[in-house]
């Protein structure tokens, strides 16, 4: 048996693997090659598409499956199929309608399993997707025919952001819905009961993983369910303060090779020493 065998290591992307400049640093790459060459399952846990990591999957090569759209969907980019993935009840246009009359400033994207669409556009959409390397695809809420895997909102006055957490936390239809701040200036509906940390518990039942011998790192309010559902939560530097809270350990920043500090600590068997199992 190798040295990691049977250990399952989970990251988050932006603001934890990738710097600002969404770029993998050769420590991290070098790292993760070593955990992989020695029996470590390495992936990943993103709030993206599948579409949109191809050149993350080119660069890092998870050895098994990933977690995407913040959790609702768990894809093999080998076979290029989704293993699992949940989607938005129709009446999720409700809560996207309530939004964009009440806040028609706010950017909006629609993502199903497949496709990204822009439906409400501004200036801070047209950055994040500069950022993520997104290309627009125009297409109102309504005409969108395939089933909506969640709802993206963009705006950088925060004070707009807080405003429609609010309007939305409190619209009817809200019970029916999962709710998550996924940046300053992100909000996203996802569904109910889904998140990083419910792609964490599947991805790990697929593969057959003790829940005992996962870590998982991050950085941001969207990663605290991922970081609680693993033996071992990691929070980066640069976190949020409540992914630090969630978390057991604090490591480097994302600047700093975080991922490669990680791997070392589980080298050096100090990260996991706690674990029974180990």
């Amino acid at each position: 048996m190798k040295k990691f065998s049977g250990i399952l290591l989970c990251t988050d992307l932006d603001g934890t693997l990738l710097t600002e400049d969404k770029s993998i640093s050769k420590q991290n790459i070098e790292a993760i090659e070593y955990f992989k060459s020695r029996g470590g399952l390495f992936s990943f846990i993103t709030g993206r598409m599948p579409c949109f990591v191809a050149d993350i999957c080119t660069t890092v090569t998870p050895n098994c499956p990933f977690g995407c759209i913040n959790g609702g969907g768990i894809y093999d980019y080998q076979k290029r199929e989704y293993i699992w993935s949940v989607t938005l009840p129709d009446c999720v246009l409700e809560l996207v309608e309530c939004a964009y009359k009440n806040f028609p400033q706010t950017g909006i994207q629609i993502n199903t399993l497949d496709n990204i669409y822009s439906s409400n556009d501004n200036d801070a959409m047209e950055r994040f997707r500069k950022r993520t390397n997104l290309k627009k695809n125009p297409c109102h809420y309504n005409n969108i025919q395939q089933p909506i895997a969640k709802v993206l909102f963009c705006d950088e006055n925060e004070e707009n952001i807080n405003r429609l957490i609010h309007l939305l936390s409190s619209h009817p239809l809200a019970e029916s819905f999962g709710f998550i701040r996924s940046e300053k200036t992100l909000y996203e509906i996802l569904p109910k009961g889904i998140s990083k940390g419910t792609a964490l518990l599947k991805l790990a039942e697929h593969l057959g993983v003790d829940m005992n011998k996962t870590v998982a790192v991050g950085d941001y309010d969207n990663d605290v369910e991922m970081l609680l559902a693993a033996k071992v939560g990691v929070a980066v530097a640069n976190a949020s303060p409540a992914a630090k809270q969630a978390a057991d350990f604090v490591t480097v920043s994302n600047r700093e090779h975080a991922i490669a500090a990680v791997i070392d600590a589980i080298d050096k068997g100090s990260l996991l020493a706690h674990a029974q199992s180990l």
